[in-house]
């Protein structure tokens, strides 16, 4: 693996990452709504939950996903439903009062990997960056190799997001804008969804 690969693997996956997406969406969102101590669980499983799709990618799900479309069309339609009610559960949440950072129910770890994994459009991407920069057939211990390098990527830029989004002075601009901030995240997520489901 030349180091021309790997630079280009991370710098590719970066900008994915950091493209306002559903997953940088709720970690910002989490960040300046519940602070460090729940953003960052969060943000590990949001990092977790999207590398999966690199594992799923090197075993060939896109391939599956392109022998059978309605597999593929069934997961989008999944993830945009979920997506739909994540943004739901926001827009209502935007008009309640904020619990505090340390406590609440916390979407949490396992709600990261869910968010992350209710859609299926990063298996197709992992799988096309890994097949463009990685052309050559590849043994077992590269493909390892290739998912540490992308987890690495997914922990430190969600990491990052969720610390530098819950400092006291972001939470503090946050605190006076919280319903058309949380309202802006939900309407971007629903869009999102929509999209997911009625684009081809």
């Amino acid at each position: 693996m030349s180091v021309e690969q790997v630079i280009a693997l991370v710098s590719a996956l970066s900008l994915a990452i950091l493209t306002p997406g559903p997953a940088i969406i709720a970690t910002v969102q989490t960040a300046f709504a519940h602070g460090r101590a729940r953003a960052l669980p969060y943000a590990l499983g949001l990092a977790t939950g999207a590398s999966l799709w690199c594992i799923f990618a090197l075993a060939g799900l896109a391939v599956l996903f392109k022998l059978h479309p309605p597999l593929f069309m069934a997961m989008k339609v999944f993830g945009g439903v979920y997506l739909l009610w994540f943004a739901w559960a926001l827009w209502r949440a935007s008009t309640q009062p904020l619990p505090q950072a340390a406590g609440g129910t916390s979407k949490g770890f396992w709600g990261g990997i869910a968010l992350n994994l209710s859609n299926p459009k990063p298996a197709l991407f992992y799988a096309a960056l890994i097949l463009s920069v990685f052309p050559e057939p590849m043994a077992p211990q590269r493909q390892a190799l290739i998912y540490a390098i992308c987890l690495a990527t997914e922990l430190f830029w969600y990491t990052l997001v969720a610390v530098l989004m819950s400092t006291a002075g972001m939470r503090r601009r946050y605190f006076g804008a919280k319903i058309w901030i949380d309202r802006a995240a939900a309407i971007a997520l629903a869009l999102l969804g929509l999209m997911l489901i009625i684009k081809h």
